[in-house]
């Protein structure tokens, strides 16, 4: 797994639209977030492009992408937002240059595409807040997106739920959006979690539809190896008239208890004002106790 650079003062940070539209006016909050760290940021070409939903065509989109991407002064490049489009533009960029001279990518949610791309391809992520999610960050979500870039220590510890599953294991993180990662199943973009800890987050889905996706990643093989599992925030989750009768906790504690792994529930990543930043790629040390949930990265 490369891990790209650490980023230090005066670096340059660029922010890009891979799915939904987002405009100069809105980059405004991110951009001094930035510049409060000592960076500088350079907006794309795809700020303020307006197709529809997304920030521009997909070709407009893959050129931005892959311009900074191959830009030795641009350091890191933050996504905009998400809602849906990355996977359009996936197989169109070139990762050639970019593997050679990894930088760091940022941006969560639909941004689950490029996460698990550069996973396949070996290069470590940020599972992180977004120009669009700064403004309602917190401070103390900010810095831990801080801490990640300057190659700070990151470990969280947080309350465990007794509805937790106990155990103490190591290994590689991954993961990010099911919905997404259930969609990439079968694809080239597909992650191997083959003795890695699977991190999954969603937003406003089905409760039937968590079980329907937790199946069809069980039949993929995802949990056959996998040392453990952290789930984020599961927001605003849907029933039907006729109830399904299991929560996301129970579904997903249901599927994975054969595989008798630690669970930890409710971490704080993922669609909601409390998303810490997680190294996704590198090497972790995941521990559920009676009191606690730890997550060291190494």
């Amino acid at each position: 797994m490369k891990i790209p650079p650490y980023l230090k003062k005066g670096d340059t940070v660029a922010i890009v639209c891979t799915a939904r539209k987002f405009f100069p006016e809105d980059a405004k909050p991110a951009i001094e977030l930035l510049e409060s760290w000592g960076l500088k940021a350079k907006l794309g070409r795809t700020i303020g492009l307006d197709s529809c939903q997304l920030g521009g065509t997909d070709a407009e989109r893959i050129a931005d992408f892959q311009e900074m991407m191959d830009d030795d002064n641009i350091k890191a490049i933050w996504c905009a937002r998400g809602g849906y489009g990355t996977v359009r533009i996936i197989d169109s960029l070139d990762f050639t240059k970019f593997k050679k001279h990894p930088k760091w990518i940022m941006g969560f949610s639909d941004v689950t595409v490029l996460h698990s791309q550069l996973n396949v391809e070996r290069v470590a992520t940020l599972h992180s807040i977004m120009p669009f999610t700064v403004p309602k960050a917190p401070e103390e979500v900010k810095e831990t997106l801080r801490k990640a870039l300057f190659g700070e220590v990151v470990s969280y510890t947080i309350p465990s739920k007794p509805y937790d599953v106990k155990g103490k294991v190591s290994g590689e993180l991954v993961g990010g959006n099911i919905s997404i990662l259930y969609s990439l199943l079968g694809s080239k973009s597909s992650i191997d979690t083959n003795g890695k800890i699977l991190f999954i987050e969603d937003l406003d889905e089905y409760l039937y539809h968590i079980d329907r996706m937790m199946y069809n990643l069980k039949r993929n093989g995802y949990f056959e190896n996998v040392k453990g599992i952290i789930v984020g925030s599961m927001a605003d989750m849907h029933d039907n008239e006729i109830p399904f009768g299991q929560n996301e906790v129970q579904i997903i504690t249901a599927i994975a208890k054969e595989y008798n792994i630690p669970i930890a529930f409710e971490f704080p990543a993922g669609h909601q004002k409390d998303n810490r930043t997680l190294i996704l790629g590198k090497q972790v040390d995941f521990e559920v106790n009676d009191n606690e949930v730890k997550l060291q990265f190494h």
